[in-house]
């Protein structure tokens, strides 16, 4: 039974996966050993653990885990091994969520290049081809660009993201809504147009926190909420206990 602790810059997901099956989830704020005693209480029979962190507090969680479990690894991009090629020349400075989401799509679609989106407070475009991780583009997402709006300018409001889909805004309000939205949806439909015409299997995946509102405004894509990030690393951490 594996645990996945994946650690992002506003919160933490940890998951239960037994085999292929998610067995529960917990999201807080942190991971502490509050946490994992309360996860243990539950799933006693966990004895491999992967660690993934934007917040560079790996070795932190990984001291309050391996007390407990048996199998500890904390994925690097630039040196943990993954069965998937890494073309990115720095590998070093290449975010963990965005390799595991990589290695997680490619195991989903494995007869597929990838095109995955990932929609947080920075919108990441990365791409699956010919069996390997080619990169891709970091642009600010939905909120970082509401908020910058707002505190770069003397006037204009905070505003935040939408499902209503208008041709143009007919308030300030609504047009700094509608601005960013489908600001954010040409930039994504792009990057589709190009992959989509060099690609004949091929597939776009949607994830991250705002993925919710631009699966109906772009048509043709998979909404996989966090699957490819927590899929990518169960796959990982199986990989590598494999070669131990």
């Amino acid at each position: 039974m594996n645990l996945i602790i994946d650690i992002g810059n506003s919160r933490a997901k940890v998951v239960v996966i037994s085999g292929d099956t998610l067995c529960k989830e917990y999201v807080r704020e942190a991971f502490d050993a509050e946490l994992l005693d309360h996860i243990l209480a539950d799933f006693p029979n966990i004895n491999r653990a992967i660690i993934a962190s934007t917040r560079g507090d790996e070795e932190q969680v990984k001291s309050i885990v391996e007390r407990h479990v048996d199998t500890v690894i904390v994925f690097k991009p630039a040196t943990t091994p993954i069965p998937l090629a890494n073309h990115y020349h720095t590998p070093e400075t290449l975010g963990a969520d965005r390799l595991a989401a990589a290695v997680g799509a490619q195991a989903m679609h494995p007869e597929c290049d990838i095109m995955i989106v990932d929609f947080g407070t920075a919108i990441t475009i990365d791409f699956v081809e010919g069996g390997a991780f080619k990169g891709g583009n970091i642009s600010p997402g939905v909120t970082t660009r509401f908020r910058a709006l707002a505190d770069y300018t003397a006037r204009l409001p905070r505003c935040y993201a939408t499902h209503e889909v208008l041709d143009y805004g007919r308030t300030t309000t609504e047009a700094i809504e509608q601005g960013v939205m489908r600001g954010v949806e040409h930039e994504i439909v792009g990057y589709m147009e190009g992959f989509l015409q060099k690609n004949e299997k091929k597939c776009i995946i949607f994830t991250g926190g705002d993925a919710k509102y631009f699966v109906k405004r772009i048509k043709n894509t998979i909404f996989a909420d966090c699957e490819p990030v927590i899929f990518g690393l169960n796959r990982i951490l199986n990989y590598n206990a494999e070669r131990i």
